[in-house]
Order: C-alpha cells, then structure tokens, then sequence
C-alpha cells in the first residue's frame, strides 16, 4: 500500500490498482479490482487502520471486470453505496454480455481475469462535471467505455482518479490499449481534455501514480 497523499493510498493487485481515500465520512474506493479480491482489500484497510466497515462509497471507473470484479462482493460486505456512470450500469448490473476481447492477447486475458458478478448500482452519474460526493468531480471520459468515468479528487492540488482513461509506465502517460478499447477515437479525445485540466498528481488503473505537476506528463503524450 502506497500513500499518494494525504489520506489517499494505492493498492497495488497485480497488473490492477485500486484506490482508497479516507475522509471525514469514512473510506471511498474507487475500482475493487478482479474477481476474488476483497481479501486483500480488506487487508489493505487493516494497514491504514480502517475497516471493510468504514467504507461508505465505491466510486466506479468503468465496468470491465478487472475494475469490478470484487463490487458485488465488497458493496455486500459494506453495504457502500455504488456510483457508476448511467451508460455502464447494463454491464455491472449484468444485463448485457462483456464485449469479447479482440486478438490472441485480450482473449487470454480476458479469461484469466474472468467474470465479474452483477450488483446493483446505488447512484447513477448522468451529468459531467457532477460531484458524486463531496471533494470529487466526475468526468466523463468515454473511449475505453462509452460509460468511462475519472475522478477528480480536490486534495493537494488535485488528484486525478484516471482509470483507465489513461495509463503510466515509467512516468509517461498514454491512452489505453486499444485492443480493449472501444472507440480510439474517442478515447484520444478524452486524453485531450484531462490534458487541459490542472491536477498535481494522478493515479490510473494500471501503472505507477505520477505525482509532481502530473498534467504535464498528459500534455506531453497528447502532443506527441
């Protein structure tokens, strides 16, 4: 478990990051990661003190199972409010079938990783730019989902919840994989407009966080 900033910590499982931020109304996740894994978010809290009981909401990225793998089992456990994009609600609630995975690569992936189990959501985002709770804005960055979401958390000069909107490897900042990704076009445009905010640190669901006038490292990947 690393801490980010104050009061924000990142669980690395794997290829797959999930993040806890505590506040004055108890601990908000954002993503829970694979299937199976509320164990280790469980203890995940225990280091930093807190409890499966302290937490009160789950913020929602998108819903590709490597996200919500865990949301069923941890919003039962809880009894967290969930809160998703309207778009991506057929999915986590199970009514429509995952996207099939293209290429050899995503195939195996995706069956490795597995199915998520469908859960309710409790809160529904329908207008960017909304505060789903206090401290955080949500903003619709569809690309990788038509429902993606990232978070942008008003702490230590912002922090930027990316999901998979963006990812990091050693400090530079690129757009999904496209072979998961469903419209690259789109995807790119939403680049674009978290390169035009201001956040001093970010996070996102696979890679190292960026921390140190972060936004610079998205200005650098959408200029080429």
């Amino acid at each position: 478990m690393q801490e980010v900033v104050d009061g924000v910590f990142e669980l690395r499982m794997g290829y797959v990051n999930v993040h806890l931020v505590v506040t004055d109304d108890g601990v908000v996740l954002i993503d829970t990661g694979l299937p199976g894994r509320s164990p280790l978010i469980e203890r995940g809290l225990r280091g930093i003190r807190r409890s499966l009981g302290e937490v009160t909401t789950i913020l929602v990225t998108h819903h590709h199972p490597d996200h919500v793998g865990s949301l069923a089992t941890l919003r039962e456990q809880t009894g967290a409010r969930v809160i998703a994009h309207a778009a991506e609600v057929p999915w986590i609630g199970g009514h429509h079938a995952p996207a099939q995975p293209v290429g050899v690569l995503a195939k195996l992936v995706g069956r490795l990783v597995g199915t998520a189990p469908p859960t309710k959501v409790d809160q529904l985002i329908t207008v960017d730019g909304s505060e789903p709770l206090p401290g955080f804005t949500a903003l619709h960055t569809p690309g990788h989902t038509r429902g993606h979401v990232s978070y942008l958390l008003d702490r230590a000069g912002g922090v930027l919840f990316a999901g998979d909107a963006a990812g990091s490897r050693r400090g530079r900042v690129s757009g999904p994989p496209r072979p998961v990704t469903a419209d690259p076009i789109r995807a790119g445009e939403s680049l674009v407009r978290l390169a035009g905010l201001e956040f001093d640190r970010a996070v996102f669901g696979h890679g190292r966080a960026v921390s140190g006038l972060a936004v610079e490292a998205f200005r650098k990947a959408v200029a080429g």
